[in-house]
C-alpha cells in the first residue's frame, strides 16, 4: 500500500468522533463537501467503505470500526504529545481549567489560587460550561483539568481520574427574616434553587419530599451567581453552600436555616496524562480540609437550636 494520507484519516476520525459530517465540518472549519471528498479518497486507498447509511445516520462499517480504533490511538497519542509540548506559553506554564457553571465563582477562585504560584510561572486559562461539555473537552485534550460538583462523568471513562476535594451542607437565605421556624419558613415565600440537572438541585427536591414541604419554586438556575443575584433583589429564598454563609450575610441577607442532610460536593477531574502537570500535582497534594473545616459542627449546632 502506498503512503497513507493522514489528513484523510484525520477527517474520517473526526466524523466518527463527532457523529456526523456536519459536526466534523464545524469543528474543522471546512465545508462538508470537502470532508466527504477526503473520506471517499481514503476509502479508495483502503479499497473499502468506511461508513454505511442507516436511516439518516452514518454508521461505521466493520472496516470503519477497525480503522477508527487505530486512528483513535494515533490521534489521541498525538494530542497527548501536543499537551506536553504546549505546556509552555511564553515564559509561563499554561494551565487550562474547565469550571462547571453550577459552581460558585468564589469557591473556584479560592481553590485555584491555592495552587497557582505568585511568581507568574503558571498562566491560568479558565473555561466555564456544563459538566457534560467539560468532560467532552477534557477527553478531546482541550482542557487540563475540571472543577465540578459532580464526578459521575469521570466514571464512564477509564482515562479520566477524579479526586473529591471536600463537601459541606447548604444554607437558605432571604432579604428578610421569617417568624416561622426552619424548615417550615421555606413554604412562606418562593424559592430560587439550582436546576434539576445539578446534584444539588436533585438533592433539594428529594429533601423537600422527605420533609413534606409544599414549596413554591420561582426559578431554577444553572448559574449559582445568577440565582444569588435574584435573591439579593428580594425575589425569594435562595440556597448556597454553607461555606459561603459569612460572605452572603455580609451582603445584608438573613440566614433562615441550614442543613447537613444535603451535601454540596466538590471534585477535580483530569486525564491520567496530566498527573505530571505541576499545577495538577500541586492541587492533588493540597489538603483543602481547612476550607471546609468546622462547617458540619456549625450546621449541627444550628439545627439543634431550631429543633
Amino acid at each position: 500500500m502506498q503512503h497513507l494520507n493522514y489528513n484523510h484519516l484525520y477527517y474520517f476520525w473526526m466524523v466518527q468522533k463527532k457523529g456526523s459530517v456536519t459536526k466534523a465540518a464545524e469543528a474543522l472549519c471546512l465545508a462538508p463537501q470537502t470532508i466527504t471528498g477526503q473520506i471517499r479518497a481514503l476509502e479508495e486507498r483502503l479499497k473499502g467503505s468506511l461508513f454505511k447509511r442507516v436511516g439518516r445516520n452514518l454508521v461505521a462499517t466493520e472496516l470503519g470500526e477497525l480503522v477508527f480504533r487505530y486512528a483513535d490511538k494515533m490521534f489521541s497519542l498525538s494530542y497527548e504529545m501536543l499537551d506536553l509540548l504546549n505546556y509552555q506559553k511564553d515564559d509561563s506554564l499554561l494551565f487550562e481549567v474547565g469550571i462547571a457553571d453550577a459552581l460558585s465563582k468564589a469557591l473556584v477562585s479560592r481553590v485555584l489560587l491555592t495552587v497557582i504560584p505568585n511568581d507568574g510561572s503558571v498562566h491560568l486559562a479558565c473555561y466555564e460550561s456544563t459538566h457534560e461539555s467539560l468532560i467532552e473537552r477534557l477527553r478531546e485534550h482541550k482542557l487540563d483539568m475540571i472543577l465540578s460538583d459532580c464526578a459521575g462523568g469521570s466514571l464512564k471513562y477509564p482515562e479520566i481520574l477524579s479526586k473529591k476535594l471536600g463537601e459541606c451542607g447548604i444554607s437558605f437565605f432571604a432579604a428578610e427574616a421569617s417568624t416561622l421556624p426552619f424548615p417550615a419558613c421555606l413554604e412562606e415565600r418562593k424559592l430560587l434553587i439550582p436546576g434539576k440537572r445539578t446534584s444539588l438541585g436533585q438533592q433539594l427536591h428529594r429533601w423537600f419530599a422527605e420533609k413534606n414541604l409544599n414549596v413554591n419554586i420561582l426559578g431554577e438556575f444553572d448559574d449559582a451567581e445568577m440565582m444569588k443575584a435574584f435573591g439579593y433583589f428580594n425575589r425569594g429564598i435562595f440556597v448556597a453552600p454553607s461555606i459561603y454563609r459569612h460572605d452572603i450575610l455580609s451582603q445584608g441577607m438573613v440566614l433562615l436555616g441550614e442543613t447537613s442532610d444535603i451535601q454540596e460536593e466538590y471534585h477535580v477531574m483530569f486525564a491520567e496524562r496530566m498527573i505530571q502537570h505541576p499545577a495538577v500535582k500541586s492541587l492533588l497534594a493540597t489538603d483543602f480540609g481547612d476550607l471546609f473545616a468546622g462547617l458540619d459542627l456549625q450546621v449541627q449546632s444550628f439545627e439543634h437550636r431550631i429543633s
